[in-house]
């Protein structure tokens, strides 16, 4: 898989509002949309796990077991909405989502997705190892196991990597607000216009 090397414009923006908001633990997470295969929308909040190298792309982890798994098989746009308090900004980032499971055929991005295995805490990993989610709750036993290779990812543990297209980037301080849209074309070249808030 190609994925292009030059750090986009919005890229600039995006670190010093996660660098201004570093003290609050919940600038680390983001909504994530995407469509659910009967046409409707499906809205979750997910962890932002940094960016793939030196790429635009950012990082998500999920389980293959997860209806999330599914959506994104059947249709592979979503965008994120990204809410920063501290600095009264927000960020839609719109693209395609690919999924790297333990079946992927890229070999740097089989690398990519156990560096992302390796780098999650015990408590997270161990969440791989749980009853299918979305099934009816089971007993509290079930949820005791853990894993016997932290540097091995579970078979359902899966790296999603979103490769952005669009990003609405909005500043709620001042009078008027400030916003900018940041778009790449065909040739990933990424254009910025500033726009009416």
């Amino acid at each position: 898989m190609n994925f292009e090397l030059l750090i986009a414009p919005w890229r600039s923006p995006l670190a010093r509002a996660l660098h201004r908001n570093r003290s609050q633990p919940h600038s680390r997470y983001f909504q994530l949309a995407t469509v659910q295969t009967d046409g409707r929308p499906a809205n979750r909040t997910v962890v932002f796990r940094g960016f793939l190298s030196d790429t635009n792309l950012l990082k998500i982890i999920t389980d293959t077991r997860s209806q999330k798994f599914n959506q994104i098989l059947h249709q592979p746009w979503a965008e994120v909405c990204w809410y920063f308090c501290v600095t009264r900004e927000q960020f839609r980032i719109a693209g395609e989502l690919t999924l790297i499971d333990a079946n992927h055929p890229d070999s740097e991005l089989q690398k990519a997705r156990q560096v992302a295995w390796q780098d999650l805490s015990d408590n997270a990993r161990v969440q791989f190892a749980w009853p299918h989610p979305g099934q009816p709750r089971d007993h509290q036993e079930a949820f005791s196991s853990s894993l016997s290779d932290p540097d091995t990812p579970s078979g359902n543990f899966c790296l999603l990597l979103l490769d952005p297209v669009m990003v609405d980037h909005l500043e709620l301080r001042g009078d008027p607000q400030n916003r900018w849209c940041y778009l790449k074309d065909n040739s990933h070249t990424w254009s910025t216009t500033a726009i009416n808030p």
